[in-house]
């Protein structure tokens, strides 16, 4: 833990600790906790000093007291599947998003202690801006802006930083007068634009439009992150020729393509139900789809190579999930390849963290007037 750090955050549904990567050195983490046992063990092997902060459990088992001084962040990646458009999109009121409210309760009862951190951000996927006709982001925006708090939101598709495709929301709300962070973004989205439209006039009058900047153009593919072909497992020809014959005609040729221009390509694959009708879909535009955890077969990555007209396919790996979620080399993952794609798929993308915090996050925990002395 860096004691000499500047500012302090508390991490909520921490899995395996990448959003505190992300922080970076600047941030001295006081508090973490995750429900699911395994990525607490990867947050363990990852962070000596997790011992000291890190707690294993419910969120609604966590009292005030738990939580030590007074941070300058509260982070929540709060379990997304109520909202994901892949889910059964019961809101806030679904079980396992209903754990926002475990956070936010610890949040109340900290503002009463006068310990209340004076930024939060609350991390999820898009779908949460029209879940249920919009109400949920309403009623996220209100309890925020009842307490004091100004409320923004941002899109940030990892994309724009790692091949992979992953769209998600950062709901920021500051305490702090931060006019000099208000302004326009290329992460403010139609669908963050959208969302505002539909909010009553009380809660856009809270409203900020937070500015971040657009990133240098990213430099890394698909292809780039991948393990080389003799450090993998390939799939039987049997295998692979079923996988091809799932997808409908226009992916089909895509393949085809791809075999008739003869040289190597590389492709990323998902199984995926339309129409009642199991369906494989490729894309060769560098990126791969939005890593998901592994709990069905068909939510499992596949690669597909294509060189001197031979068609090859195998499973994404763990460590190259990894790799498309900015995480170092040097991170210690499960030892399964199950367990290593459960963490990687529920997580936060480190690189799109690093940006939000250097551009957003440590001027609003820094304040106004050190912005002014700058």
């Amino acid at each position: 833990m860096n004691r000499a750090a500047p500012f302090s955050f508390y991490e909520f549904f921490a899995g395996g600790g990448m959003a505190r990567l992300g922080l970076g050195e600047a941030w001295t983490c006081l508090f973490a906790n995750d429900f699911d046992p395994l990525k607490a063990r990867t947050y363990r092997e990852n962070f000596p000093d997790a011992q000291e902060h890190l707690r294993e459990g419910d969120v609604w088992a966590i009292a005030p007291a738990d939580l030590p001084g007074r941070a300058d962040l509260a982070w929540a990646s709060s379990p997304c599947q109520d909202f994901s458009l892949a889910g059964g999109r019961a809101g806030l009121q679904g079980g396992k998003s209903s754990a926002f409210f475990g956070f936010w309760r610890l949040m109340e009862s900290l503002d009463v202690d006068g310990r209340a951190p004076g930024v939060l951000v609350v991390e999820n996927v898009s779908g949460l801006l029209t879940s249920n006709r919009g109400q949920d982001f309403e009623a996220l925006c209100r309890v925020l802006t009842e307490r004091g708090y100004r409320v923004g939101a941002l899109e940030v598709d990892a994309t724009t930083f790692t091949p992979q495709s992953r769209p998600r929301i950062f709901v920021i709300a500051a305490r702090t007068p931060a006019e000099h962070l208000v302004g326009p973004s290329p992460f403010q989205t139609e669908a963050v634009r959208n969302a505002y439209d539909r909010l009553p006039k009380a809660l856009k009058e809270a409203w900020a439009w937070w500015a971040a900047p657009a990133p240098p153009a990213r430099n890394a593919d698909l292809a780039s992150i991948l393990e080389p072909d003799g450090a993998v497992v390939w799939r039987k020809e049997a295998d692979t020729a079923a996988l091809l014959a799932l997808m409908a005609p226009l992916h089909l040729a895509r393949v085809q393509a791809a075999q008739a221009e003869g040289e190597r390509a590389v492709g990323a694959v998902f199984r995926r139900m339309r129409g009642g009708v199991q369906r494989a879909e490729v894309r060769f535009d560098g990126v791969a789809g939005c890593l998901r955890t592994p709990r069905g077969g068909s939510s499992r990555q596949t690669v597909l190579v294509i060189d001197k007209g031979q068609v090859r396919s195998r499973l994404l790996t763990a460590r190259e999930a990894a790799r498309l979620m900015g995480l170092p080399e040097e991170y210690r993952l499960p030892k399964s390849q199950s367990g290593g794609l459960h963490v990687m798929g529920d997580g936060v993308a480190v690189p799109v963290v690093r940006w939000l915090a250097e551009h957003l996050l440590e001027p609003l925990a820094a304040g106004p007037i050190a912005a002014a002395a700058e």
